[in-house]
């Protein structure tokens, strides 16, 4: 049997039958408005962010399965902070602030597809992201916030 992968990256709920993916599905013979329609479906809580997205088709019986990735770390830190972009001078510049729930959310969306061992290294990998950002934690510096992680300040939200 034939089996034809086609990945892309779309913007969650906004996939459209236009390029990348219509012309790529075309020639597979499958039905494109319907293929579109469940991706917008199964990223619609990742709206505005580009989410990768993977359309396996089995060229014989015309089946398919979609596997959405996660968005990148930024894309959802910038979604928790409520803001469009960064700052565009990180660390002189702050462009938002999120609390360490938004940051302990993200790192539990990546944490099932990184091979960290704990919570709190991605979540400290995923303030990293905030610092590039422009992005503060709490009110503080990714920098300060880290340090307090490390002195085991916020333990009671990594159990």
């Amino acid at each position: 049997m034939g089996e034809q992968k086609i990945s892309s990256l779309v913007t969650g709920g906004g996939a459209s039958a236009g390029p990348p993916l219509g012309p790529a599905l075309g020639p597979l013979g499958v039905n494109i408005m319907e293929v579109i329609n469940s991706i917008n479906e199964k990223t619609k809580d990742f709206e505005g962010m580009k989410v990768p997205v993977t359309v396996i088709v089995d060229t014989d019986t015309k089946k398919y399965e979609i596997e959405i990735g996660i968005p990148s770390a930024a894309a959802l830190i910038l979604k928790e902070a409520g803001i469009q972009k960064g700052s565009g001078a990180s660390g002189t510049e702050w462009a938002g602030d999120v609390n360490l729930d938004s940051i302990i959310k993200v790192a539990n969306t990546k944490l099932e597809n990184s091979y960290a061992s704990s919570l709190k290294s991605v979540a400290k990998t995923i303030i990293g992201t905030c610092l590039a950002l422009g992005i503060k934690v709490e009110g503080k510096t990714p920098k300060e916030i880290t340090a307090e992680i490390n002195e085991g300040k916020w333990d009671e939200k990594f159990q």
